[in-house]
């Protein structure tokens, strides 16, 4: 015994107004969405919020583990506490490359060190990133928080890279999907009323 099952309209039913080509290009704008680019400076923004830092960043480390590399940073205006400079001037990309766990250094102000955490980004389809916060004195709460928004930060990164992707070859269905014109629609909805 077999099963048949009918793919497409049911037999009786009727298009809506529109047909398939809007309601494929609705699903590609659902999908398209703000992109992966925004969503890092939201999960950047959110994580200086969250942790009541003035500065946050997201750190990509490189596949052979020797450097890392800034892919977005929030900083105050000005930078008082010159982060940026430290970030770029010390050591502390080096030693994320070649870590995999949590970094948390102290406020010191006699040697500048302006106080720093940084949690691994759990991600399945690209390299290793870190997610980090500075300018104040962190301790193991504000670690296990970050920790956790890591987590859902990263889903939400893969999550945006998935709905990228399903944008991508939805745009290449309807570029290559020939879409029945307003009467052949209307057209069609007979046959099948019929």
């Amino acid at each position: 015994m077999s099963t048949i099952q009918q793919i497409g309209p049911a037999s009786g039913s009727v298009l809506p107004d529109g047909g398939s080509g809007d309601r494929l290009r609705g699903l590609i704008e659902t999908f398209a969405g703000p992109g992966a680019d925004h969503l890092v400076e939201q999960v950047v923004a959110a994580a200086a919020a969250v942790c009541s830092a003035g500065y946050a960043g997201l750190v990509e480390i490189g596949p052979v583990a020797e450097n890392a590399r800034p892919v977005h940073m929030h900083a105050p205006p000005g930078d008082p506490l010159a982060v940026l400079r430290w970030l770029r001037d010390g050591t502390v990309l080096t030693t994320l490359a070649a870590r995999s766990d949590p970094l948390l250094l102290p406020r010191e102000e006699r040697t500048g060190q302006p106080g720093f955490l940084a949690v691994p980004v759990p991600l399945a389809s690209r390299g290793q990133a870190y997610l980090w916060v500075a300018g104040r004195r962190f301790d193991h709460r504000d670690e296990d928080l970050l920790v956790r928004f890591a987590t859902a930060a990263g889903r939400a990164l893969e999550a945006a890279q998935g709905f990228e992707a399903a944008t991508r070859m939805l745009r290449s269905v309807h570029a290559f999907a020939r879409f029945p014109s307003g009467r052949e629609a209307a057209a069609q909805a007979r046959v099948l009323e019929g």
